[in-house]
């Protein structure tokens, strides 16, 4: 790999992964776009690496908070919101058994025969119109302060729809949040503590993987690797700080249009190439 195009999957990687626009869906298309090689799986393991930082150091407050709560050490300080909500680690565990489990039984045959241009193109307009309708159907009355079980049973599930390419496992979960009544920010922050197991896991298979087949990194990918964590994790931290604050006051219908016409030249590509 040269380095632009580490810095351009890594910057790719860590803008997508968090924004409701799939980041699976980007990293297929862009290199068959640009007629750039397959980066491999230690390129994979890079980008997950990076992304993970980037949620654990963005959240790492909340995460020893969310920890501490669930295991009965409180105290009187933190988030008033998350202290308010002691289940909270529970919860986000339980929500995220069925993707887990999905992801180890299906992934490899999702990413076999689902990862073609028409399916992604199609399934970034058909998550595009549904995050839209969740968007405008949402009371978006409740915090993260008043997450359920049955709030996080709902994203959860949904999350499993994040195998197919081009969904979007933000895009979904935060959908999942709207509709039951999460406000915007509080969707996308719990759709991101949701997902920071399911990341580390991702990382953890593509390493066990590589193990597996008694492969160590390229000397040709060492610089790439290390460069694609950096890039990535900067990458990510900056787009959560900003995807935050942007829906504090802002809706998600430019992503919406983003979506369906990114899905729209998705399908265009595969049908003319």
């Amino acid at each position: 790999m040269s380095i632009l195009e580490v810095i351009v999957l890594g910057i790719v990687q860590g803008l997508t992964e968090f924004l409701p626009i799939s980041s699976t869906a980007h990293l297929v298309v862009l290199p068959k776009l640009f007629g750039w090689p397959d980066p491999g799986l230690a390129y994979d393991i890079a980008l997950h690496v990076g992304t993970l930082a980037a949620v654990l150091i963005y959240f790492f407050r909340d995460w020893i908070q969310i920890l501490a709560n669930g295991l009965r050490f409180r105290s009187s300080g933190g988030d008033p919101e998350l202290r308010s909500n002691p289940m909270l680690l529970w919860y986000l565990v339980l929500g995220t058994l069925p993707a887990g489990i999905a992801g180890l039984a299906l992934q490899k045959a999702a990413d076999s025969t689902l990862r073609t241009l028409p399916i992604i193109g199609a399934s970034a307009i058909l998550i595009g119109l549904f995050l839209w309708w969740a968007d405008r159907a949402s009371r978006g009355r409740k915090t993260i302060g008043y997450v359920t079980l049955a709030d996080s049973l709902v994203v959860g599930f949904l999350q499993i729809l994040a195998i197919i390419p081009g969904v979007s496992r933000s895009g979904i979960t935060i959908s999942g949040g709207l509709l039951r009544s999460l406000d915007r920010p509080s969707s996308a922050r719990f759709s991101f503590l949701l997902s920071t197991p399911i990341i580390l896991g991702a990382a953890a298979k593509d390493a066990w993987d590589l193990l597996k087949h008694k492969e160590a990194i390229p000397p040709d990918m060492q610089i790439a690797f290390v460069l694609g964590i950096i890039v990535s994790g900067i990458t990510g931290c900056l787009t959560i700080a900003f995807f935050l604050k942007y829906l504090r006051s802002r809706s998600l219908a430019v992503f919406v249009a983003y979506r369906i016409i990114f899905g729209i030249m998705v399908i265009a590509l595969a049908t003319f190439r």
